[in-house]
């Protein structure tokens, strides 16, 4: 009797993983672990993780460097434990409409983009008070457009989902 008990909990454990995200960013993530597990071997050990640095173009990994990574995990790394690893980065990060509702403040029309110079005073100058070198990051990472107008759906979206949505269509 005890195995089963012991298998249904190991099972509960997983689905609750699986549950975290939606079916598409589970996909995503299977990709993305296929892709690191280099020897096909359904375990994404030291090697896979330089070999994968290698094939990004960064050959100067050290072995103190990946050992920390591996470490992160509570045992080998298969694609249970890899997506719960990133489920307990993304931890505490809001929900997309919660995002999008915050931006929206600042926008009544619901036109989707805030104009730069507006959303970067509102930031600089609110509540948790962002920085001249925070701003100059997040315009690096999500660029105003032509206009100077930041698309802030796009930008919830990425905050989200890990990519840019105009890339996955």
């Amino acid at each position: 009797m005890a195995p089963k008990r012991a298998k249904k909990k190991a099972t509960e454990g997983s689905s609750n993983v699986f549950s975290m995200f939606e079916q598409s960013q589970i996909q995503e993530f299977k990709e993305a672990f296929t892709i690191m597990d280099q020897n096909r071997d359904g375990v994404i050990d030291k090697n896979d993780l330089r070999d994968t640095y290698a094939a990004l173009g960064r050959l100067n990994v050290g072995n103190d460097e990946l050992d920390e990574m591996v470490k992160e995990a509570s045992g080998p790394i298969n694609f249970t434990v890899f997506l719960t690893m990133f489920g307990e980065k993304l931890k505490g990060t809001d929900p997309e409409e919660t995002i999008l509702n915050a931006f929206k403040i600042f926008d009544p029309e619901g036109t989707g983009i805030l104009k730069g110079d507006e959303i970067k005073y509102f930031l600089m100058s609110q509540a948790d008070k962002f920085t001249e070198a925070e701003m100059t990051q997040m315009f690096e990472n999500f660029p105003l457009d032509v206009a100077g107008n930041l698309d802030y759906k796009n930008l919830c979206y990425v905050i989200t989902h890990g990519e840019d949505k105009e890339d996955k269509e």
